[in-house]
């Protein structure tokens, strides 16, 4: 096995394993009052088991590699938190088969608090679309890995988008190596099938893909410019990175993520596996300005404004209408 066929089954079990520990708790936690109530509880408890879980992969197959994670255990360690603290232990435990002690579970954690400035390192999003887990819909956990400030490879696991009919998909992408799907819950998938990018001409052929929540991105001005590129089609909307993998399988054939915050700046495990996914199936990602998204400056995407997400041909023609709905060009 080469070293990034290794890296590749590494990043494909840690998912499919974290997946496995968020779907138990959407099942067993999440109930029809969750929401009314701020409940946040479930989604936390994922949270922290899924970054433990994919850590704890990690560390087995790659001691030396350093991972950027969302989440650290601090607010896990607080003494209110005891009960909490005992679900998370409770649910690696489950999902690892093994008596994990929780002193072993924070570490597994706290492994995820890398600063971003080594030459190769694990991005990982525990649980990426928080709204859409605790509603029961779309969410990701999301693995990237970056050597030299590049992305070069991305596992999605999303539980909630369909394949063939059944729930789970399990998205892979690998710089010049092409993206695959598989089924998620099936371990032994591990062929998979290639996907691609839409092929279509023109920007109005397309059909935009964006966020459920509209404070996640400015809605009205991508209905701006989905008129100006004369697209006729109603918006597909998605929570979490599983709009990546829309545009990578041809759900959709643009994601915009236009910022709402002046300030904002993106996160690197928001974007990095569901950027990797896209480009190896064909498609551009860049952000608003058409500038490549530069992930060699630490835990943030300071450099960047933005995300646009399309199937590539496309790509200019978006970016040209981006800059004018945003009066810039």
């Amino acid at each position: 096995m080469s070293e990034r066929e290794l890296d590749l089954s590494t990043a494909m079990n840690a998912v499919r394993a974290a997946a496995r520990v968020c779907r138990d708790v959407q099942h067993r936690l999440v109930k029809s009052d969750t929401l009314e109530k701020k409940d946040r509880s479930p989604v936390t408890v994922a949270d922290f088991a899924s970054q433990a879980i994919v850590c704890s992969i990690l560390e087995t197959t790659f001691p030396e590699d350093e991972v950027v994670g969302e989440e650290d255990s601090a607010s896990l360690a607080e003494d209110d938190q005891g009960e909490l603290r005992r679900a998370v232990v409770q649910r690696v435990a489950a999902q690892t088969g093994s008596d994990t002690d929780e002193q072993k579970v924070m570490d597994w954690i706290d492994r995820g608090g890398a600063d971003a400035s080594s030459q190769r390192y694990w991005t990982l999003d525990p649980i990426d679309g928080t709204k859409g887990f605790l509603r029961g819909d779309q969410y990701a956990v999301a693995l990237g890995l970056i050597e030299d400030g590049e992305v070069v490879l991305g596992a999605l696991a999303c539980p909630n988008l369909s394949t063939d009919g059944e729930p789970g998909a399990l998205l892979t992408g690998v710089a010049g190596g092409g993206a695959r799907a598989y089924a998620l819950w099936d371990d032994s998938d591990v062929v998979g099938r290639e996907i691609q990018v839409a092929q279509i001409e023109r920007a109005s052929q397309a059909r935009f893909c964006e966020s459920v929540e509209a404070q996640h991105s400015d809605q009205d001005t991508s209905a701006q410019i989905a008129e100006t590129l004369g697209i006729r089609s109603d918006p597909y909307r998605i929570d979490s990175q599983c709009k990546y993998a829309a545009v990578a399988r041809n759900d959709a054939s643009i994601y915009l993520r236009l910022p709402t915050l002046a300030h904002y700046q993106e996160k690197i495990w928001d974007h990095a596996a569901g950027k990797i996914v896209v480009e190896s199936a064909g498609g551009r990602v860049t952000d608003a300005t058409g500038v490549p998204l530069d992930f060699s400056r630490g835990r943030l995407l300071d450099a960047n404004e933005g995300v646009v997400a399309t199937c590539g041909g496309i790509h200019d023609e978006v970016i040209a209408a981006v800059q004018r709905a945003r009066g810039i060009a």
